[in-house]
């Protein structure tokens, strides 16, 4: 399989909201401005099965183990 990167738009996110129902899971992105609620702008919604959203929880885990091998332990807190 072959992935197209080249036109991928990339979105920060500082501000995530999860919600799952019987049937899929909602992975809310966005950016929060000024640390309160009604700060934060969702921009993207990723709705998937529980199947992937525990292989995403997975590839996640795997990828912070990764990264901090290489470059120490993130902190717990935001600094």
């Amino acid at each position: 399989m072959t992935h197209d990167r080249e036109h991928l738009e990339a979105r920060y996110s500082n501000h995530f909201e999860i919600g799952q129902n019987a049937f899929e899971f909602l992975f809310d992105f966005g950016q929060d401005y000024g640390g309160s609620d009604t700060t934060s702008q969702i921009h993207t919604r990723i709705v998937t099965s529980p199947f992937f959203a525990k292989y995403f929880a997975d590839l996640l885990w795997d990828a912070v183990h990764r990264y901090e091998e290489q470059n120490g332990r993130i902190p717990d807190e935001e600094p």
